[in-house]
């Protein structure tokens, strides 16, 4: 069983599909974890972010791992460095390069082949898995979703640095050539706005069992 879950930064997408996963005891994926785990190396070694050829290149190489909804880089257990700042900053323009979503989808595609998951990112209903048995689209105004990333106290940044940083990642992600960030024609649009996580999981969940 694929639950497939999209929308913007801030929207609850990682913390409600990691407690969907939980009650359900299936596997909670995080593909933005994948792109930011690379972009992570990426800054690490000083690879040209600018330089599409050269990040490919170096994206082929690198060992992405999943184990207890934690990215394993190269070996190594990065999950607590995937939201500091350098990486949110730069993991969109990385995550827009097409050859890159190939290497992450065709990762994402091999995890689900023996495992039940929750999924969530930008394109999980549309692209990575459109025949998903559940679709859903989280949303909430960009007021929130600023509001919501600052109290995860993750960032240096200030509450409008944050708010600017995800508007201008926003518009990236919907005018990717290639994954796009959109509502999928048959996902369940919920606006988290004035909804509480636990709200969100029970429209979810009622969904489901339906």
């Amino acid at each position: 069983m694929v639950i497939a879950i999209d929308g913007p930064a801030g929207t609850g997408k990682s913390t409600v599909a990691g407690i969907i996963a939980k009650r359900l005891n299936i596997t909670f994926l995080n593909s933005g974890s994948f792109y930011r785990g690379l972009t992570l190396a990426i800054l690490e070694a000083g690879v040209d972010i600018s330089d599409k050829n050269a990040v490919i290149e170096f994206c082929k190489k690198q060992d992405l791992g999943y184990v207890n909804s934690h990215l394993i880089l190269n070996g190594v257990d990065v999950e607590d460095r995937l939201h500091e700042d350098a990486v949110s900053a730069n993991a969109s323009p990385v995550s827009a390069i097409p050859e890159v979503r190939h290497i992450v989808n065709d990762k994402l595609h091999a995890i689900t082949k023996s495992l039940s998951i929750v999924c969530e990112g930008r394109d999980m209903t549309t692209v990575v898995f459109p025949d998903a048995e559940y679709k859903f689209y989280l949303d909430a105004s960009i007021d929130v979703q600023a509001q919501r990333r600052f109290d995860q106290g993750v960032s240096n940044l200030s509450l409008e640095e944050i708010k600017a940083a995800i508007i201008k990642r926003d518009e990236l992600d919907k005018n990717k050539v290639e994954g796009s960030l959109k509502i999928a024609p048959d996902a369940t649009y919920i606006d988290t706005s004035d909804l509480t996580i636990e709200n969100v999981c029970e429209i979810i969940i009622s969904k489901i069992h339906q």
